[in-house]
C-alpha cells in the first residue's frame, strides 16, 4: 500500500466500521420503530431481557456505555413505563434496573426482530454468526490495545 493510498478514506478500517454500523442502525430502525423503540432503547431491552434485574453500572459495562449516556436513556424509558429504576436494599448508592409488565411483554416481539433483519441483509444464518465471531474477536483485541 502506498502512502496515498494510506490516507484514502475507503482504505480506512474505522471509516468500514463506522459505516457498517451506521447502516445496521439503518437496516434496524423500521423494526424498532413498530415496537416504540430506538437502536440503544432495543439493546437496553436486549440485556434486561437477558438478565435483571441489573444494577446501572452493570448494564453500562453489558453495554460498553458510559453513565453520561446511559441515563438519560433509562430515564426516557422509565418514562415509557418500560423499566423502572430503584436504589439496591443491599447499597443504596446503586440503582437497580428492572422491566415492568409493559417491557416485559416486548419480550416476543423483540425476538422477531433478528428474523428481520436478517432477511433484510439477504445473508444465510450461518454467514452472520462467522461475521459476529469476527467481529467480537476484533473487538476483544481494540479493547486490549487500548486498555480497557
Amino acid at each position: 500500500m502506498t502512502e496515498r493510498d494510506a490516507v484514502r478514506l475507503e482504505q480506512q478500517l474505522c471509516f468500514a466500521l463506522y459505516s457498517a454500523s451506521r447502516a445496521m442502525t439503518t437496516c434496524y430502525r423500521p423494526l424498532l420503530e413498530d415496537l416504540g423503540l430506538t437502536y440503544p432503547q432495543y439493546l437496553v431491552m436486549l440485556a434486561l431481557l437477558e438478565r435483571e434485574p441489573v444494577t446501572v453500572k452493570d448494564l453500562g459495562a453489558t453495554l460498553r456505555l458510559d453513565s453520561g449516556t446511559l441515563s438519560p436513556l433509562l430515564k426516557r424509558m422509565a418514562a415509557a413505563g418500560l423499566l423502572t429504576r430503584s436504589r439496591s436494599a443491599v447499597d443504596e448508592r446503586s440503582v437497580v434496573v428492572s422491566l415492568t409488565e409493559a417491557g416485559e411483554a416486548l419480550r416476543g416481539r423483540i425476538a422477531e426482530v433478528p428474523a428481520g433483519v436478517l432477511a433484510a441483509l439477504g445473508s444465510s444464518l450461518e454467514q452472520i454468526v462467522a461475521l459476529q465471531a469476527d467481529v467480537t474477536a476484533f473487538l476483544a483485541r481494540m479493547e486490549r490495545a487500548v486498555g480497557e
